[in-house]
């Protein structure tokens, strides 16, 4: 959260003003700067401005897909002791400070058991939101970018005909979908969360430039290429599954066996 609030504070404070080769500082020097040239130079390698966006967002979501592989194999390990946590906080139900503090002290042993660290799985959302909000700050304030055409599209204007919001909703959608069906369990919140942020996102696009627009489907359309390779739900669901078979298959065996021991200390 610290790190949130930071980088909020850092980003509030950037300017808005176009990105030329005199432009100056860390951010807008350096990093905007280089994005907006290496965009640029795979436009004229691909054949546009609009090309470029998307080679260029392809480029930085494979570089940051370690952090995102770390990210979903910690979420997964989360998700699947939700169980045994709410088991934990329905046991010690209690507001007083002495129940509190078994409950934390319950909640770690799970953490540590089930090698989880709570704080892990947020730790390359952070570190991606500066590559993020740079990316998009490269498109929207270079010219050139933002004056170029791509199919119907005019980077810097509105798109005319919805398509590109609709299809940043429907990847939204599709992401946040994928990732709630290889949950051990569904609550109201990831629910609505799955149904509203579509909304939230294509009523957002609407208001921006195709540039951007642009760069959010293909950013989302990767998400939903990666849960399907990385976090397979079907794939998880299966190998839930097949987890717990064996597990009542050993659970049915220690049983059987307690019934022997007991029937040969009757002989």
């Amino acid at each position: 959260m610290f790190g949130i609030v930071g980088l909020s504070v850092l980003l509030t404070a950037c300017g808005n003003q176009p990105i030329t080769e005199h432009s100056t500082g860390l951010w807008d020097g350096v990093i905007l700067l280089n994005f907006s040239r290496a965009i640029i130079w795979l436009a004229h390698i691909f054949g546009g401005y609009g090309m470029g966006i998307i080679v260029f967002t392809i480029i930085v979501r494979i570089i940051i897909l370690p952090l995102m592989v770390f990210q979903t194999r910690s979420m997964r390990k989360t998700q699947e002791i939700q169980p045994q946590l709410k088991a934990l906080q329905q046991k010690y139900s209690s507001r007083d400070q002495e129940t509190m503090a078994k409950l934390r002290e319950e909640q770690q042993k799970l953490y540590s058991e089930a090698g989880v660290n709570p704080v892990a799985g947020c730790l390359p959302m952070i570190v991606q939101l500066p590559i993020i909000w740079a990316l998009y700050q490269a498109i929207f304030r270079t010219d050139v970018l933002r004056s170029g055409h791509f199919l119907w599209l005019q980077l810097g204007a509105k798109d005319p005909y919805m398509i590109l919001p609709i299809l940043a909703a429907v990847f939204t959608f599709l992401s946040s979908w994928l990732m709630m069906k290889g949950q051990p369990e569904s609550n109201t919140m990831t629910t609505m969360m799955t149904f509203t942020t579509p909304v939230i996102i294509f009523i957002t696009a609407l208001n921006l430039p195709s540039a951007l627009s642009l760069y959010w489907v293909i950013t989302n359309a990767f998400q939903v290429g990666q849960t399907l390779v990385i976090q397979n739900p079907w794939k998880i669901r299966r190998e839930r599954e097949e987890k717990n078979q064996k597990e009542k298959a050993r659970e049915r065996q220690v049983r059987k066996a307690i019934r022997r021991a007991k029937k040969s200390r009757r002989k």
